[in-house]
């Protein structure tokens, strides 16, 4: 691996190529991750639980809606809370308290005697959602080499997709009755292996330098650093950036030098969702029914979605650090478009004959594989790369928050927009979508691949045009 510094490409190769990144670097990324696993199976399990648990529930049409979507409510509320707690007490002891969170949700929600229960139990595990998809990715930027941070961070989202893989094979294989409770209970397990793995890790570097522990993190950067890196002159990097702005609030969100990073931020998870991947995902069986699919093709839909998902991220695990980010997004989303495109199309045509049913399943997992290498791989990196220092915590809880509400948004509009537009006219306002992210990433995001978090910041602080001060530099 190349030897870190804050300027890569002043690095000398030589001695880059020789240095090995530590296992540890590999473990805090991956336990760390676990969060992510719990985010994946918590938010996918509902649509496996939700067919035994109306029954045993009573739930009317209405309570499943809210047993569905109040997850996401909790979402937000925990993405706003947990930046400002991350900034407050650390990146380390608040995705503990998440893992705490996540246990206290999975247990009750399996044992729930009702529906108000169970909505209470949803929400509680939407706090410990928000929070892991808002302060893991910031850790494991804080934490990686710039060289692999890439990498190391789309794990995340991997992760997010092996957890909805896992959710859906419970939901097919617990499928009988009581057998939601079992789900739902199932979540403890990887909950509890994240709290007592996090106790065995380091905090953060970058806000132990800017609490003043430059001992602390000289401690944790060696020990997350090849052997012979200039540890000093990253410290002294960290410093110089932390020390011009003291950490700030939401009120230092509005200063004009950091506007053009939030919104890239808020862009691409605004764009995340109004892509359509989670109306896709969260209405796949009735799609497919649609197009003449019998009910066994449709239970076994959640799988080949999970499927897909987990290879996108594989994918994009590689892609990132290999093309870059701004190039994989550029590369793939066309795809995305085109592939959602040709689903609206296959909808127009009447009858439903065989090449059409064929064309609406291929299409629908060739724009899983496309929007999750392209979007989806990206959405969580992006933000924490590019959100200066002094303002990551509560940029990066509205960038998250953002994410899950549109993808609310999304969740409660999506069938309306098929009964008033039709099935074709709604894809085809998703693919849509997908072409305006491409012109947005065209003319706003920069390529941040193998810079340091604080080149980046000051391309930013330089002013004009952060793309192409950050391209140029």
């Amino acid at each position: 691996m190349p030897e870190l510094t804050a300027e890569p490409r002043r690095a000398d190769p030589g001695a880059g190529a020789r240095a090995r990144v530590p296992a540890a670097v590999y473990a805090v990324s991956g336990v760390s991750a676990l969060g992510g696993l719990l985010f994946g199976y918590d938010t996918g399990i509902i649509s496996g639980a939700l067919l035994h648990l109306r029954e045993d529930l009573h739930l009317t049409s209405r309570e499943q809606e809210i047993v569905v979507s109040v997850i996401l409510l909790g979402a937000m509320a925990g993405a706003l809370l947990s930046g400002r707690l991350a900034v407050r007490h650390g990146r380390r002891r608040i995705v503990v308290a998440v893992a705490v969170v996540f246990a206290v949700g999975a247990a009750a929600a399996a044992v729930a005697p009702g529906v108000g229960t169970l909505i209470a139990a949803r929400f509680v595990l939407g706090l410990a959602v928000g929070g892991a998809s808002n302060v893991v990715p910031v850790y494991i930027a804080e934490v990686a080499p710039a060289r692999i941070r890439g990498r190391l961070m789309v794990l995340f989202q991997l992760m997010v997709a092996t957890g909805q893989l896992i959710a859906y094979l419970c939901g097919w294989a617990l499928s009988g009755e009581g057998g939601w409770r079992v789900m739902f209970a199932l979540a403890v397990l990887p909950a509890v292996a994240l709290g007592v793995g996090m106790l065995f890790l380091p905090e953060s570097p970058r806000w132990l330098i800017e609490r003043g522990m430059t001992d602390r993190a000289r401690q944790v950067l060696t020990r997350l650093r090849p052997a012979g890196t200039d540890v000093g002159r990253e410290i002294r990097e960290i410093a110089e950036v932390a020390a011009r702005v003291p950490a700030g609030g939401w009120r230092d969100l509005r200063q004009r030098w950091v506007r053009p990073a939030l919104l890239i931020a808020v862009g691409i998870a605004a764009f995340s969702q109004l892509t359509g991947i989670n109306a896709v995902v969260y209405y796949a069986p009735t799609i497919l029914v649609d197009a003449g699919f019998g009910d066994s093709v449709a239970l076994l839909t959640g799988v080949g979605i999970g499927v897909m998902l987990v290879v996108a991220g594989v994918v994009g695990a590689v892609a990132v650090d290999r093309v870059g980010r701004r190039s994989t997004m550029l590369w793939f989303l066309p795809g995305s478009a085109l592939a959602m495109a040709v689903m609206a199309l296959a909808f127009l045509g009447a009858g439903g004959s065989a090449a059409q049913r064929w064309t609406v399943i291929v299409a629908l997992f060739a724009y899983i594989l496309f929007n999750g290498v392209g979007m989806q791989a990206v959405v969580w990196l992006i933000g924490p790369e590019i959100l200066p220092l002094s303002v990551r915590g509560p940029a990066t809880s509205l960038a998250t928050v953002t994410v899950w509400g549109v993808d609310l948004l999304i969740a409660v509009t999506a069938l309306t927009a098929i009964e008033t537009i039709g099935r074709s006219g709604t894809f085809f306002v998703y693919a849509l979508m997908n072409v305006a992210c491409i012109v947005f990433v065209l003319a706003k995001v920069p390529e941040t691949r193998g810079r340091s978090l604080e080149s980046i910041e000051r391309a930013l602080r330089r002013g004009g045009t952060f793309r192409k001060a950050l391209d140029g530099s």
